[in-house]
């Protein structure tokens, strides 16, 4: 793929559990960890809006050269059908819809890079910038595979539990 011209990718995977499970999951960025290759924790800046459309979180970022901090607006909070955040409130908008299958939930996670976002690194980059979108569109097409894997390894996890007689 040309990563000089992908501006936004998704990616979807089939996951042995509810979508209200899923959800709960995804939505609680607390664990973002668990699952994310970059973003090593997250937390809310208000625990009273936690969860909901307005609410800002912070992020921790690690690669081996820098480690960085993010903050995010949850920009979609519908319980079941989809989570999603943006970056800086304009940058780069992530997000999960979750979607009934026949084998449970498909879980769909997607990245875009928002106009804003492009000249944000234009004006803090310069002739670098380029490089720079280069180098976030690579981390997300390497890392959203990864991501959905992990979580579809935790949700499954937890519906196997639930599921158990007691």
């Amino acid at each position: 793929m040309n990563q000089s011209s992908i501006r936004q990718y998704q990616e979807s995977v089939t996951v042995q559990a509810s979508a209200e499970t899923l959800y709960d999951l995804v939505s609680d960025i607390t664990r973002t960890g668990e699952w994310s290759p970059i973003c090593t924790s997250c937390w809310w800046d208000d625990e009273d809006s936690a969860g909901r459309p307005g609410a800002w979180f912070t992020g921790r970022n690690e690669l081996p050269q820098r480690t960085w901090e993010t903050r995010s607006q949850v920009v979609a909070a519908e319980r079941g059908r989809e989570f999603a955040w943006v970056v800086g409130g304009r940058f780069v908008r992530w997000g999960f819809t979750l979607t009934p299958a026949d084998a449970g939930t498909t879980l769909t996670e997607s990245w875009e890079f928002l106009p804003d976002g492009m000249a944000m690194f234009e004006e803090k980059f310069g002739e670098g910038a380029s490089t720079q979108i280069a180098d976030r569109t690579q981390q997300a097409l390497d890392g959203i595979p990864k991501t959905l894997a992990a979580i579809k390894r935790i949700a499954e996890s937890i519906a196997a539990h639930e599921e158990v007689p007691s």
